[in-house]
């Protein structure tokens, strides 16, 4: 559609200090919902759909995930794709908590939550995908209860990615205990994400990213 289009080309960007910095310039239709390694996503307004700018160094990777997406058509918890252009893709909105935002702010993630995710990855990997990067951060729980991934952009890389193993182990190993705490601040949370990074945290590894369990 024209009118998306004409929305993804309202927004520009400026680079500070190695970053880009959004800058929409003529509508206030879009929403500014949240930001990462290669695109800043708006809320449209009156729509449940959400917009998806890449960054202008970033913008091959807009064909990239909106092939992704048309691969993971129909499958339950991802979102569904409504149109791609050169700079941009529409994809559904979705209302909800990301995980990290739920051990913010102690919200319960469910085994039933771990379930829908890991049956979607499993899902993703029988349509010749290699779901990659998958972390706290692009895991949702909705408004409904439901679970959705919503960054899909990395499923084709060839590496073995362990990021969904570690959370499913971390999930059952120490999450479900009964005195393991739901609730951890923010800064707390980084600096688990950082040790995570650099190895040097004791995750269990005994799975295979692509041969779940």
């Amino acid at each position: 559609m024209k009118r998306y289009k004409h929305l993804a080309e309202s927004v520009r960007f400026n680079r500070h200090g190695g970053h880009w910095r959004p800058v929409i310039t003529s509508h206030g239709e879009l929403t500014f919902a949240g930001e990462g390694r290669s695109a800043v996503v708006f809320r449209i307004g009156g729509t449940d759909r959400a917009l998806k700018v890449f960054y202008p160094d970033k913008v091959h990777i807009a064909k990239e995930e909106a092939d992704i997406y048309r691969l993971l058509s129909g499958v339950p918890h991802f979102p569904h794709l409504h149109e791609a252009g050169g700079t941009y893709i529409v994809i559904d909105w979705v209302e909800g908590k990301t995980f990290f935002q739920c051990l913010e702010e102690g919200v319960e993630i469910s085994v039933r939550h771990i379930r829908e995710a890991d049956q979607a990855l499993q899902t993703a990997r029988k349509r010749g995908l290699n779901p990659s990067d998958v972390h706290l951060r692009n895991i949702m729980i909705t408004a409904e209860g439901s679970t959705m991934i919503i960054d899909v952009a990395r499923f084709r890389q060839t590496k073995d990615c362990m990021n969904w193993e570690d959370i499913k182990t971390a999930h059952s190993a120490f999450y479900m205990k009964p005195f393991f705490p739901k609730r951890w601040p923010k800064p707390l949370l980084n600096m688990i994400g950082i040790l995570y990074k650099k190895r040097l945290l004791p995750v269990s590894r005994t799975a295979h990213a692509k041969n779940p369990q």
